[in-house]
Protein backbone atom coordinates (compact mmCIF):
# COMPACT_ATOMS: atom_id res chain seq x y z
CA UNK A 1 0.00 0.00 0.00
CA UNK A 2 1.03 3.58 -0.49
CA UNK A 3 0.34 6.24 2.10
CA UNK A 4 0.08 9.99 1.81
CA UNK A 5 2.07 12.21 4.15
CA UNK A 6 -1.04 12.57 6.31
CA UNK A 7 -1.54 8.83 6.60
CA UNK A 8 2.11 8.36 7.47
CA UNK A 9 1.89 10.99 10.16
CA UNK A 10 -1.14 9.19 11.57
CA UNK A 11 0.64 5.83 11.51
CA UNK A 12 3.72 7.21 13.18
CA UNK A 13 1.47 9.03 15.61
CA UNK A 14 0.22 5.73 16.99
CA UNK A 15 3.19 5.87 19.33
CA UNK A 16 1.79 9.03 20.90
CA UNK A 17 -1.29 7.13 22.01
CA UNK A 18 0.54 3.99 22.97
CA UNK A 19 0.22 4.64 26.69
CA UNK A 20 -3.57 4.51 26.60
CA UNK A 21 -6.05 1.64 26.65
CA UNK A 22 -5.32 -1.71 25.10
CA UNK A 23 -2.32 -0.33 23.27
CA UNK A 24 -0.44 -0.15 26.56
CA UNK A 25 -0.58 -3.86 27.29
CA UNK A 26 2.71 -5.32 28.48
CA UNK A 27 4.62 -7.12 25.76
CA UNK A 28 8.36 -7.65 25.58
CA UNK A 29 9.62 -6.60 22.14
CA UNK A 30 13.12 -5.63 21.02
CA UNK A 31 13.63 -3.52 17.90
CA UNK A 32 17.12 -3.08 16.50
CA UNK A 33 17.89 0.02 14.47
CA UNK A 34 20.86 0.18 12.09
CA UNK A 35 21.54 3.51 10.40
CA UNK A 36 24.51 5.34 8.86
CA UNK A 37 26.58 7.51 11.18
CA UNK A 38 26.18 11.28 10.97
CA UNK A 39 28.62 11.63 8.07
CA UNK A 40 26.64 14.58 6.69
CA UNK A 41 23.71 16.77 7.64
CA UNK A 42 20.87 14.54 6.47
CA UNK A 43 22.14 11.43 8.24
CA UNK A 44 22.81 13.61 11.27
CA UNK A 45 19.10 14.40 11.22
CA UNK A 46 18.31 10.69 10.87
CA UNK A 47 20.44 9.83 13.93
CA UNK A 48 18.78 12.59 15.97
CA UNK A 49 15.24 11.54 15.06
CA UNK A 50 16.02 7.83 15.60
CA UNK A 51 17.35 8.43 19.09
CA UNK A 52 14.53 10.77 20.10
CA UNK A 53 11.83 8.50 18.69
CA UNK A 54 13.34 5.47 20.42
CA UNK A 55 12.95 7.25 23.78
CA UNK A 56 9.33 8.17 23.04
CA UNK A 57 8.42 4.67 21.92
CA UNK A 58 9.97 3.02 24.98
CA UNK A 59 7.92 5.36 27.19
CA UNK A 60 4.74 4.69 25.25
CA UNK A 61 4.95 0.92 24.75
CA UNK A 62 5.49 -1.10 27.97
CA UNK A 63 8.13 -3.78 27.48
CA UNK A 64 9.60 -2.26 24.32
CA UNK A 65 13.36 -1.97 23.98
CA UNK A 66 14.93 -0.08 21.04
CA UNK A 67 18.64 -0.49 20.29
CA UNK A 68 20.12 2.12 17.92
CA UNK A 69 23.46 1.47 16.22
CA UNK A 70 25.22 3.78 13.75
CA UNK A 71 27.85 2.74 11.19
CA UNK A 72 30.34 4.77 9.08
CA UNK A 73 30.27 2.46 6.04
CA UNK A 74 28.57 -0.57 4.51
CA UNK A 75 30.97 -3.17 5.89
CA UNK A 76 30.64 -1.77 9.41
CA UNK A 77 26.87 -1.77 9.07
CA UNK A 78 26.85 -5.44 8.07
CA UNK A 79 28.78 -6.17 11.28
CA UNK A 80 26.37 -4.02 13.30
CA UNK A 81 23.43 -5.97 11.90
CA UNK A 82 25.12 -9.25 12.92
CA UNK A 83 25.53 -7.85 16.41
CA UNK A 84 21.90 -6.76 16.61
CA UNK A 85 20.56 -10.12 15.40
CA UNK A 86 22.73 -11.90 17.98
CA UNK A 87 20.75 -9.97 20.60
CA UNK A 88 17.60 -11.75 19.36
CA UNK A 89 15.76 -8.68 18.11
CA UNK A 90 12.13 -9.14 17.05
CA UNK A 91 12.41 -6.52 14.32
CA UNK A 92 15.17 -4.72 12.52
CA UNK A 93 14.77 -1.19 11.13
CA UNK A 94 17.55 -0.50 8.66
CA UNK A 95 18.53 2.51 6.60
CA UNK A 96 21.19 0.86 4.41
CA UNK A 97 24.47 2.64 3.89
CA UNK A 98 24.24 1.30 0.36
CA UNK A 99 22.02 -1.21 -1.42
CA UNK A 100 24.61 -3.71 -2.68
CA UNK A 101 26.46 -4.48 0.55
CA UNK A 102 23.34 -4.77 2.72
CA UNK A 103 21.04 -6.91 0.56
CA UNK A 104 22.60 -10.29 1.36
CA UNK A 105 23.05 -9.62 5.11
CA UNK A 106 19.41 -8.55 5.33
CA UNK A 107 18.31 -11.64 3.39
CA UNK A 108 19.95 -13.78 6.09
CA UNK A 109 18.21 -11.73 8.79
CA UNK A 110 14.84 -12.32 7.13
CA UNK A 111 15.47 -16.07 6.92
CA UNK A 112 15.64 -16.12 10.73
CA UNK A 113 12.07 -14.82 10.88
CA UNK A 114 12.93 -11.26 11.93
CA UNK A 115 10.43 -8.54 10.97
CA UNK A 116 12.26 -6.21 8.56
CA UNK A 117 11.65 -2.52 7.93
CA UNK A 118 13.82 -0.83 5.30
CA UNK A 119 14.13 2.95 5.16
CA UNK A 120 15.12 5.22 2.29
CA UNK A 121 17.89 3.36 0.43
CA UNK A 122 16.09 0.27 -0.82
CA UNK A 123 17.61 -3.21 -1.04
CA UNK A 124 18.28 -4.91 -4.37
CA UNK A 125 15.64 -7.49 -3.41
CA UNK A 126 12.43 -5.81 -2.16
CA UNK A 127 10.92 -9.17 -1.14
CA UNK A 128 13.15 -9.14 1.95
CA UNK A 129 11.28 -6.26 3.59
CA UNK A 130 7.96 -6.29 5.45
CA UNK A 131 7.76 -2.49 5.48
CA UNK A 132 9.45 0.08 3.26
CA UNK A 133 9.46 3.77 4.23
CA UNK A 134 10.97 6.38 1.95
CA UNK A 135 10.55 9.66 0.24
CA UNK A 136 9.21 9.60 -3.30
CA UNK A 137 12.55 9.36 -5.05
CA UNK A 138 11.27 9.23 -8.65
CA UNK A 139 9.19 12.31 -7.86
CA UNK A 140 12.20 13.95 -6.18
CA UNK A 141 14.06 13.72 -9.49
CA UNK A 142 11.05 14.69 -11.59
CA UNK A 143 10.26 17.78 -9.50
CA UNK A 144 13.89 18.90 -9.74
CA UNK A 145 14.01 18.32 -13.49
CA UNK A 146 10.78 20.21 -14.05
CA UNK A 147 12.21 23.13 -12.09
CA UNK A 148 15.16 23.31 -14.49
CA UNK A 149 12.89 23.13 -17.54
CA UNK A 150 10.53 25.82 -16.18
CA UNK A 151 13.18 28.20 -14.85
CA UNK A 152 16.39 27.65 -16.81
CA UNK A 153 14.55 26.68 -20.02
CA UNK A 154 17.83 26.06 -21.86
CA UNK A 155 21.49 25.71 -20.95
CA UNK A 156 24.21 23.37 -19.68
CA UNK A 157 23.72 21.58 -16.37
CA UNK A 158 26.07 19.46 -14.25
CA UNK A 159 24.66 16.77 -11.98
CA UNK A 160 25.82 15.45 -8.61
CA UNK A 161 24.93 11.86 -7.80
CA UNK A 162 24.90 10.51 -4.24
CA UNK A 163 25.99 6.94 -3.46
CA UNK A 164 25.33 4.01 -5.85
CA UNK A 165 21.90 3.01 -4.55
CA UNK A 166 18.41 2.29 -5.81
CA UNK A 167 17.18 5.71 -4.73
CA UNK A 168 20.01 7.55 -6.46
CA UNK A 169 19.21 5.72 -9.70
CA UNK A 170 15.52 6.56 -9.36
CA UNK A 171 16.27 10.23 -8.78
CA UNK A 172 18.71 10.67 -11.65
CA UNK A 173 16.67 8.64 -14.14
CA UNK A 174 13.55 10.70 -13.51
CA UNK A 175 15.46 13.98 -13.46
CA UNK A 176 16.78 13.22 -16.93
CA UNK A 177 13.34 12.09 -18.14
CA UNK A 178 11.92 15.44 -17.05
CA UNK A 179 14.50 17.21 -19.22
CA UNK A 180 13.62 15.28 -22.38
CA UNK A 181 12.51 17.55 -25.21
CA UNK A 182 13.74 20.69 -23.43
CA UNK A 183 16.69 22.95 -24.06
CA UNK A 184 18.37 21.84 -20.82
CA UNK A 185 21.36 19.56 -21.37
CA UNK A 186 23.28 17.49 -18.81
CA UNK A 187 26.96 17.87 -19.72
CA UNK A 188 28.47 15.94 -16.78
CA UNK A 189 27.45 13.82 -13.80
CA UNK A 190 29.57 12.29 -11.05
CA UNK A 191 29.12 10.69 -7.62
CA UNK A 192 29.86 12.88 -4.62
CA UNK A 193 28.48 10.59 -1.89
CA UNK A 194 25.98 13.10 -0.50
CA UNK A 195 29.02 14.68 1.11
CA UNK A 196 29.93 18.38 1.25
CA UNK A 197 33.70 17.93 0.92
CA UNK A 198 33.37 15.42 -1.92
CA UNK A 199 30.97 17.74 -3.74
CA UNK A 200 33.42 20.61 -3.35
CA UNK A 201 36.13 18.54 -5.08
CA UNK A 202 33.79 17.35 -7.84
CA UNK A 203 32.63 20.92 -8.48
CA UNK A 204 36.24 22.04 -8.74
CA UNK A 205 36.68 19.36 -11.40
CA UNK A 206 33.54 20.50 -13.23
CA UNK A 207 34.69 24.13 -13.15
CA UNK A 208 38.07 23.19 -14.60
CA UNK A 209 36.55 21.04 -17.36
CA UNK A 210 33.60 23.19 -18.42
CA UNK A 211 33.99 26.87 -19.34
CA UNK A 212 30.22 27.45 -19.25
CA UNK A 213 27.84 25.93 -16.72
CA UNK A 214 24.40 27.49 -16.53
CA UNK A 215 23.08 25.70 -13.43
CA UNK A 216 23.80 22.81 -11.05
CA UNK A 217 21.60 20.01 -9.79
CA UNK A 218 23.34 19.12 -6.54
CA UNK A 219 20.41 16.81 -5.60
CA UNK A 220 21.29 17.17 -1.90
CA UNK A 221 21.68 20.17 0.41
CA UNK A 222 25.02 19.07 1.87
CA UNK A 223 26.42 18.68 -1.61
CA UNK A 224 24.92 22.03 -2.59
CA UNK A 225 26.93 23.75 0.15
CA UNK A 226 30.15 22.20 -1.17
CA UNK A 227 29.19 23.27 -4.69
CA UNK A 228 28.53 26.84 -3.58
CA UNK A 229 31.91 27.09 -1.87
CA UNK A 230 33.73 25.86 -4.99
CA UNK A 231 31.85 28.41 -7.12
CA UNK A 232 32.69 31.18 -4.65
CA UNK A 233 36.38 30.34 -4.60
CA UNK A 234 36.55 30.12 -8.39
CA UNK A 235 34.65 33.41 -8.74
CA UNK A 236 32.55 31.94 -11.53
CA UNK A 237 29.61 34.12 -12.53
CA UNK A 238 28.13 32.01 -15.34
CA UNK A 239 26.16 29.74 -12.94
CA UNK A 240 22.64 31.04 -12.44
CA UNK A 241 21.51 28.79 -9.59
CA UNK A 242 22.13 25.59 -7.61
CA UNK A 243 19.26 23.25 -6.69
CA UNK A 244 19.81 20.91 -3.75
CA UNK A 245 17.30 18.81 -1.86
CA UNK A 246 16.20 17.41 1.52
CA UNK A 247 15.14 20.60 3.30
CA UNK A 248 18.22 21.54 5.37
CA UNK A 249 17.28 24.51 7.53
CA UNK A 250 20.23 26.60 6.28
CA UNK A 251 19.12 26.09 2.69
CA UNK A 252 15.46 26.78 3.47
CA UNK A 253 16.53 30.05 5.11
CA UNK A 254 18.33 31.02 1.89
CA UNK A 255 15.16 30.29 -0.09
CA UNK A 256 13.12 32.35 2.39
CA UNK A 257 15.57 35.24 2.11
CA UNK A 258 15.41 35.26 -1.67
CA UNK A 259 18.99 34.12 -2.32
CA UNK A 260 19.32 34.15 -6.12
CA UNK A 261 21.74 31.22 -6.12
CA UNK A 262 19.44 29.07 -3.95
CA UNK A 263 15.95 29.96 -5.21
CA UNK A 264 14.33 26.61 -4.33
CA UNK A 265 14.76 23.21 -2.69
CA UNK A 266 13.05 19.78 -2.82
CA UNK A 267 11.76 18.11 0.36
CA UNK A 268 13.10 14.79 1.68
CA UNK A 269 12.83 14.78 5.50
CA UNK A 270 15.21 12.74 7.69
CA UNK A 271 12.32 12.32 10.14
CA UNK A 272 11.13 9.44 7.93
CA UNK A 273 13.09 7.21 10.35
CA UNK A 274 10.51 8.19 13.00
CA UNK A 275 7.72 6.99 10.73
CA UNK A 276 9.57 3.71 10.20
CA UNK A 277 10.03 3.15 13.92
CA UNK A 278 6.44 4.13 14.67
CA UNK A 279 4.85 1.72 12.22
CA UNK A 280 7.25 -1.09 13.20
CA UNK A 281 6.37 -0.75 16.88
CA UNK A 282 2.68 -0.51 16.02
CA UNK A 283 2.96 -3.85 14.19
CA UNK A 284 3.68 -5.54 17.53
CA UNK A 285 1.46 -3.48 19.83
CA UNK A 286 -1.69 -2.88 17.78
CA UNK A 287 -4.01 -4.90 15.57
CA UNK A 288 -3.53 -2.55 12.61
CA UNK A 289 -1.93 -4.09 9.49
CA UNK A 290 1.47 -2.46 9.09
CA UNK A 291 3.02 -4.24 6.13
CA UNK A 292 3.52 -2.31 2.91
CA UNK A 293 5.12 0.79 1.47
CA UNK A 294 4.87 4.22 3.05
CA UNK A 295 5.85 6.99 0.65
CA UNK A 296 6.36 10.65 1.54
CA UNK A 297 5.72 13.02 -1.36
CA UNK A 298 8.52 15.22 -2.71
CA UNK A 299 7.54 18.87 -2.69
CA UNK A 300 9.11 21.85 -4.41
CA UNK A 301 10.05 24.42 -1.75
CA UNK A 302 10.02 28.02 -2.95
CA UNK A 303 9.92 31.41 -1.28
CA UNK A 304 6.11 31.15 -1.22
CA UNK A 305 6.00 28.04 1.00
CA UNK A 306 9.47 27.95 2.59
CA UNK A 307 8.20 28.98 6.04
CA UNK A 308 6.20 25.74 6.21
CA UNK A 309 9.46 23.79 5.87
CA UNK A 310 11.68 25.89 8.15
CA UNK A 311 12.50 24.38 11.56
CA UNK A 312 15.28 26.48 13.14
CA UNK A 313 15.70 24.16 16.15
CA UNK A 314 16.22 21.07 14.01
CA UNK A 315 19.75 19.57 13.82
CA UNK A 316 19.36 19.54 10.03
Amino acid sequence: MKATVLKIAMAAGLMAGAATGAMAQQKNVTIGVSIPAATHGWTGGVVYHAQETAKQLEKGYPGLKVIVKTSPDGASQANAIDDLTSQKVDALVVLPFNSDELTNPMREVKKRGTFVTIVDRGLKDPSIQDIYVAGNNPEFGRVAGKYFVDNLKQGNVVVFRGIPTVIDEERVTNFEKALEGSGVKVIDKQYANWNRDDAFKVMQDYLAKHPKIDAVWASDDDMALGVMEAIRQAKREDIKFVLGGAGMKDMIKKVMDGDKMIPADVSYPPSMISTALGVTAAHFYTNAPMRGTYTLNAQLITKDNAKEHYFPNSPF
